[in-house]
């Protein structure tokens, strides 16, 4: 006699094979849908690393003295790589400048240079603090050049000594030795892109919850590509004069000059032996059931409450609690949430009018009509933060420096002054806001045999809030509610 379970199981994966036409393809077929277990011709997936070396030529000969600025180092680059920089120069990783939205009939250029967001809110005055990234050298005001060459920092991407890293106004650090950096020079690894990308927002895990230092040498299990692999960053993120692919949180237009990259480069349009599972592909991101939980290893912070700072009778504590910065809840682990992208996303505006009492910074685009969208898996970053309660806009206030909270703890200067160094009418008043924030999560990849099973989604429990997805339930019999 067969289990209940089994029985409940089989009605499940039968329903499935009846449904599957309607609600992957939108509409009922003429054809019948094939058995759940019917084969179907797997792709081959290309492996990026076959029959390719990553010789490099040592570089040492070229910096046989000491090295005083880092522009020396640049400009000795630009002897033989004449056009490197210039073509740095027109990627976002120079301009902050990653995608273009419509505002009052014009077309504006966004990114991290003009961009308010829930972590850290906003570079507005805070430069020299938040250009420690920029891959350049000396950004620590408005009035910085972005046209000068040897102001490219060659080395945060290609220093192979383990020995660079950048301060504040993205210059190198004073105990940098510029003359091994400069001799060390390689392709990126890990480690070089990780500096940034493992440590945006002000630390390691505060703004993405799929890239944390675990990623430099991790395991098979958190991430198969790195781990198992053994992939680098540049692997996938293939470069194309500098333009590095892969972008997903910002708005793209038509005129937005980026390189996307998906999983069907190298995994083709049918990775499955199975034809059910490929008919998801359709309309389920890869990284869906591949990715089942993000931060892993180590934790990711999950809420920012920006209210509570300044309060010099709480203990600091880096996961809890800091005075320059607020309260906080970091968590491992996490089960992501999901939501209809089709790869653009809609963005608040520095300016724009709140919509509500709970701000999006950023939203996917995307819906079950749309047929470009896919079920994403997302970060959702919560927080609260300043903002004028009069004309109802988000404050980037001044933290770092002269005047900024983080010196003077003092939120009604802070908020004057970011209002000011961005050019808005400020009331004189401000509070706190709910807002959230999506980052779609693409790395952690676990091994296909801890990949989500059916019964994941499609069960009473499942993960999925199907109203949310514009489902009025489990397309295949589950009952899982809006929350």
């Amino acid at each position: 006699m067969r289990a209940p379970w089994l029985v409940a199981l089989v009605g499940v994966v039968a329903a499935g094979s009846l449904v599957a036409g309607l609600w992957l393809g939108g509409g009922a077929k003429d054809k019948a849908p094939e058995p759940r277990f019917s084969t179907a011709v797997k792709t081959t997936p290309k492996n990026p690393l076959a029959g390719r070396s990553k010789p490099h030529l040592d570089h040492s000969a070229f910096f046989p003295d000491s090295i005083a600025t880092p522009q020396e180092v640049t400009l000795r680059c630009l002897e033989c790589h004449k056009d490197a920089a210039h073509q740095v120069m027109q990627t976002a990783h120079w301009t902050w400048l990653s995608g273009d939205v419509m505002r009052n009939g014009e077309l504006v250029r966004i990114g991290k240079k003009n961009l308010l967001n829930n972590f850290c809110i906003s570079i507005n005055g805070n430069w020299a603090s938040c250009t420690k990234c920029h891959a350049g050298y000396g950004w620590g005001s408005a009035d910085f050049d972005f046209t000068k060459q040897e102001n490219v920092d060659c080395l945060v991407c290609h220093d192979g000594s383990a020995g660079y890293s950048k301060g504040k106004m993205g210059l190198p650090g004073e105990k940098v030795d510029l003359r091994a950096a400069a001799g060390s020079v390689r392709m990126p690894r890990r480690d070089n892109c990780g500096a940034c990308h493992f440590n945006g927002g002000g630390g390691m895990g505060v703004k993405h919850g799929d890239l944390d230092d675990s990623l430099i040498n991790g395991s098979g299990d958190n991430d198969v590509h790195m781990g198992r692999l053994g992939f680098d960053c540049v692997d996938c993120h293939a470069t194309e004069e500098h333009r590095i692919p892969g972008k997903m949180n910002a708005t793209y237009s038509d005129s937005t000059r980026a390189l996307r990259m998906e999983c069907d480069d190298c995994h083709g349009a049918t990775p499955h032996a199975d034809a059910q599972l490929n008919k998801h592909v359709a309309r389920v991101a890869c990284q869906s059931c591949h990715i089942p939980a993000f931060a892993r290893k180590y934790p990711t912070k999950m809420d920012w409450d920006w209210s509570q700072a300044g309060d010099s009778t709480r203990k600091d504590d880096p996961h809890a609690y800091l005075r320059i910065k607020g309260a906080f809840i970091y968590k491992d682990n996490v089960v992501p949430e999901y939501a209809w992208f089709n790869g653009k996303m809609e963005r608040y505006i520095l300016g724009d009018t709140l919509s509500g009492p709970d701000q999006a910074m950023n939203k996917p685009i995307g819906s079950r009509a749309d047929k470009t969208a896919k079920i994403w898996p997302f970060k959702v970053h919560r927080a609260k933060q300043i903002f004028d309660p009069v004309n109802r806009v988000l404050i980037p206030p001044v933290t770092s420096g002269e005047g900024g909270f983080w010196t003077e703890f003092d939120w009604a200067k802070a908020a004057r002054l970011g209002m000011e160094q961005a050019g808005l009418p400020y009331s004189g008043k401000f509070a706190f806001t709910d807002t959230h924030m999506y980052w779609p999560i693409n790395h952690m990849t676990a091994p296909k045999e801890k990949a989500l099973a059916c019964t994941e989604c499609h069960s009473p429990n499942g993960r999925l809030d199907w109203q949310a997805l514009g489902y009025k339930g489990d397309p295949v019999g589950g009952t899982r509610h809006a929350r």
